[in-house]
């Protein structure tokens, strides 16, 4: 049966009233969608293997989505070292990172002679910079146990060391794409940034030589490591990965001799993606005499327990924070990381959205520090490439705050994109942004293959 414009517009301003997704307003949706197929980007968190899962039975709509992730290309062996600690692991980001995090705490413990984590602290810097080199952990904390200042390069610092505000300076990228439901790691290139002079030339407190039965502290306790990773919430499709480095550092320190004579301890702890989860793990970690706490997987999530972290005198070392704000945080010499600031992914990012020759960009992001500051970043890189602000549309939502919250509603999203005549859409956030990809085709909007 035929319906007329009118009746077709009473029911879309009917669905509009309602703010209600149903099937009845998905029926006619021509005044909504646009007519040229809409190419999807994502970054971190959504390009990730498992993401698709987000989107149930129709895990397809991710088919032809592209975007990038702080990645570098992990040696075969690596990678089977990850699967010796969980055989199920299918996406390998921020993995290395994890593992420099846990790898460097231990050198930077075994260097200040002490697990005292003010001492460790003065240390993390200068086990990336200007020593002798050294890329395992065995070989790395034999040449740090007799005193010996290293050059500590792995998996994910390959080119230079930290700068003096505790992050890389380089950093490499992975331009990734969906084929069907899955990476096709066979389209994956790889892209560099940062530049190798932004490295600290600063030397840290010359490092203690331990002899045979060296105490650590004066009471000699261990090196306690502290997780503070996302186990659940939004970012919980991250985990397996980050578990899984974080563990295999554990091994391969403890396989090594341990730190300062004895094992190091790993307690492990949720971020639960949200700050009052992780308020409660710092705490608990606090009064279990934890040393370094590594995580929390969210920029916001750190930016909220960093200052009961530097009350406490600890160190919070995240294997994947990229808020580039983070880098002028006053965290009173505490915060350390080994994923690179966006301020070096927002490039990378654009050059990939510019190959396709969008005309119309919307970039939907997370209401907090992550996508608001990474959709800024990018925003400003393809204005500078020529893209006009009157072809930029930034969207923002409000995440959830808890697995028990309501999904969130990207009605209104999914109007302003298609009102805006956007043909490409990058998406940063976590996994509830499956939600926008599942809106936009039930507004019977056409996405690119």
């Amino acid at each position: 049966m035929l319906i007329s414009r009118a009746t077709r517009a009473a029911t879309l301003a009917a669905c509009a009233m309602s703010l209600l997704a149903t099937s009845a307003c998905g029926t006619d949706r021509s005044d909504e969608a646009t007519a040229t197929p809409i190419r999807l980007y994502g970054t971190d968190s959504t390009m990730l293997s498992s993401f698709p899962s987000e989107l149930g039975t129709r895990a397809g709509l991710v088919d032809g989505m592209k975007g990038t992730t702080p990645l570098t290309p992990l040696p075969e062996d690596f990678k089977n070292r990850l699967r010796s600690i969980d055989s199920g692991l299918t996406d390998f980001v921020y993995a290395a990172e994890a593992y420099d995090a846990v790898l460097i705490s231990a050198l930077a413990a075994q260097l200040a002679g002490t697990t005292d984590p003010a001492a460790i602290a003065k240390q993390i810097v200068g086990v990336t910079n200007d020593g002798e080199r050294c890329e395992t952990a065995a070989t790395c904390l034999e040449l740090a146990s007799d005193g010996q200042d290293i050059e500590y390069r792995s998996v994910s610092i390959t080119r230079a060391g930290f700068t003096t505000a505790g992050e890389p300076s380089t950093a490499s990228y992975a331009t990734l794409h969906f084929d069907g439901e899955q990476i096709n790691d066979s389209k994956t290139e790889f892209v560099g940034a940062g530049s190798e002079s932004t490295a600290s030339t600063e030397a840290p407190p010359p490092p203690k030589r331990q002899g045979a039965g060296a105490s650590n502290r004066n009471d000699g306790s261990p090196l306690v490591l502290g997780g503070l990773l996302p186990k659940t919430g939004d970012l919980a499709l991250s985990n397996p990965p980050l578990a899984a480095g974080a563990a295999l550092a554990i091994e391969e320190i403890n396989a090594a001799g341990g730190v300062l004579g004895d094992p190091v301890t790993w307690i492990d702890g949720d971020d639960g993606t949200n700050p009052a989860v992780a308020k409660a793990t710092v705490a608990s970690h606090v009064a279990a005499g934890v040393d370094v706490i590594i995580g929390a997987g969210a920029s916001g999530v750190s930016r909220a327990v960093l200052p009961d972290v530097v009350e406490a005198g600890l160190v919070l070392f995240s294997p994947s924070n990229t808020d580039a704000s983070l880098t002028d945080l006053d965290d009173e010499g505490h915060y350390f990381r080994t994923a690179p600031p966006d301020s070096l992914q927002g490039r990378a990012l654009a050059d990939v959205i510019l190959r396709d020759g969008p005309q119309q960009v919307a970039i939907v992001a997370r209401q907090d520090s992550y996508g608001e500051g990474l959709q800024n970043i990018v925003r400003s890189e393809l204005e500078r490439a020529g893209i006009g602000s009157d072809r930029l549309k930034l969207i923002t939502y409000q995440p959830p705050e808890d697995a028990e919250a309501a999904p969130v509603d990207f009605t209104a999203g999914v109007h302003e994109i298609t009102s805006f005549g956007a043909d490409a859409v990058l998406i940063i956030g976590f996994s509830e942004s499956a939600g926008l990809i599942r809106a936009l085709a039930d507004a019977g909007v056409p996405l690119h293959r």
